[in-house]
């Protein structure tokens, strides 16, 4: 190993880190309880340090320049380490910041998070942010989060995405809906399910996207008559007769069995999708996001569809 003294400290890197998320000393000054003129400080001399600059001045603000975008991931990975580092000399420890699309957010994980927690033995700090996939998969490109758990799909090369369990999705409408007073078996039944009033998700969801790749190549072109932002709002929409969704089966199973809501298991093929566990490929594999990791993998086959 290279016994060198080191140029570079973690304070420094910790500052070229909030500089980097909140785009001025100032904000960064105030997010680290430093004042402006020892975040500047800190920065110019981590600068020096690397023989070149990791942001462009713009006006007043710094923007990050490619060197900068390169030094990140990799100064945010010291800084994990060095976080696990504090936490196994203080008898251990969890933290994690989680990103979850909606259905898995709202109806899958709080009880997950639960089990999780009481698992384990030590301190255990658990931070969820709820958003659509698209909202997910920002989050952990810009590092706000350690793993994500999306319904849809990622494109981002620098995303690591594994299968985790499946999610069965139901065609709904409420009791007193002509799709459910007519029944599966009118003749009808197909054209009155393409033509009815369609409540869906915004673009950039899971579930909108499982709309738009499994049922409308079997229905034709559907007409999207509400767009709403959460499953809630749309189950509700439904049960009070506006219209016809498909919404995981997560989050409807009560108001079915209770007779609130009406599952037209119609001759379509069964519409399963994978829901997924993401993770930027330059985060590093802190205990505690790999006891997580584990412990969702353990608890998939009772989940699935």
């Amino acid at each position: 190993m290279d016994q060198r003294p080191l140029r570079l400290t973690l304070r420094q890197l910790q500052v070229f880190v909030a500089v980097a998320q909140h785009g001025s000393t100032i904000a960064a000054a105030d997010a680290l309880a430093m004042s402006q003129s020892a975040v500047s400080a800190s920065l110019a001399e981590l600068e020096r340090a690397l023989n070149g600059a990791l942001f462009d001045r713009v006006a007043r603000r710094l923007a990050i320049n490619e060197a900068g975008r390169q030094f990140f991931p990799r100064a945010l990975s010291l800084l994990d380490q060095a976080q696990e580092l504090e936490r196994f000399a203080s008898e251990g420890g969890v933290q994690l910041r989680i990103a979850a699309s909606n259905t898995i957010g709202s109806y899958i994980l709080p009880a997950l998070l639960a089990g999780f927690r009481n698992a384990q033995t030590g301190p255990c700090a658990l931070d969820l942010r709820i958003g659509n996939t698209q909202d997910v998969l920002q989050s952990l490109m810009k590092f706000e989060a350690d793993i994500g758990l999306i319904e849809g799909t990622s494109q981002e090369r620098d995303l690591r995405s594994v299968h985790w369990c499946d999610d069965e999705m139901v065609v709904v409408v409420g009791p007193t809906h002509p799709l459910a007073v007519a029944g599966e078996q009118s003749p009808q039944f197909h054209d009155m399910l393409r033509d009815a009033d369609w409540i869906v998700r915004e673009p950039g969801s899971g579930t909108r996207e499982i709309i738009e790749a499994r049922l409308v190549p079997e229905l034709g072109a559907l007409r999207f008559a509400l767009e709403l932002g959460n499953a809630e709002a749309i189950k509700r929409a439904v049960m009070s007769g506006f219209g016809v969704s498909c919404l995981s089966l997560h989050v409807v199973r009560d108001e079915i069995e209770r007779g609130l809501l009406v599952a037209l298991r119609s001759d379509l093929p069964r519409v399963i999708r994978p829901l997924q566990l993401v993770v930027h490929q330059d985060k590093f594999p802190t205990q505690g996001l790999l006891a997580f990791t584990e412990y969702l993998r353990g608890v998939a086959p009772s989940l699935g569809a």
